[in-house]
């Protein structure tokens, strides 16, 4: 059904959950899988007396970098193909948009994405990746919640 599978990871448990899912939807239908790390540029730093806004942005990619080390070693272990992106919001673009492009570029014909659940105050603050990735998508976009495969004893420790 799926042969080019898109996931966006970030690091959070939520994001891992993502990649979970769709390495076993890749393994499950032979797909290619393209974990996406995308660092974003916070350009109200750059203005901040004293700051080096490349000391947060090296640190990043940094992750990025390891966290596709992870994957990969993941991705084989389950004889998924797939190559592990590390790339930049750059310009206006925010996340969700460099995510979409590099659907696009990719051909993928699924995107998979974790989603925090956030609500109310802090939803309208902090907005939503995923939720801007789904009303601008033009291919079919998985959400994996935050508290999947979750028992009750770790939603009581993530509280």
């Amino acid at each position: 059904m799926y042969t080019r599978i898109l996931v966006a990871v970030d690091g959070s448990r939520t994001s891992r959950r993502a990649f979970e899912a769709a390495l076993a939807l890749a393994s499950l239908h032979g797909a290619v899988l393209q974990p996406l790390y995308v660092v974003e540029s916070m350009p109200m730093y750059y203005e901040a007396p004293g700051y080096d806004p490349s000391v947060l942005r090296n640190g990043l990619l940094e992750q990025g970098k390891e966290l596709g080390l992870e994957f990969a070693r993941d991705m084989a272990a389950q004889g998924v193909k797939g190559e592990v992106v590390v790339s930049e919001a750059a310009g206006l673009d925010d996340v969700s948009t460099a995510v979409l492009k590099a659907a696009a570029d990719f051909n993928a014909d699924l995107l998979v994405m974790g989603t925090h659940g956030r609500r109310g105050f802090q939803r309208l603050i902090l907005g939503s990746v995923a939720e801007r990735c789904v009303r601008q998508a033009r291919l079919p976009v998985l959400l994996i919640p935050s508290a999947a495969g979750q028992s009750s004893a770790d939603e009581e420790a993530d509280a």
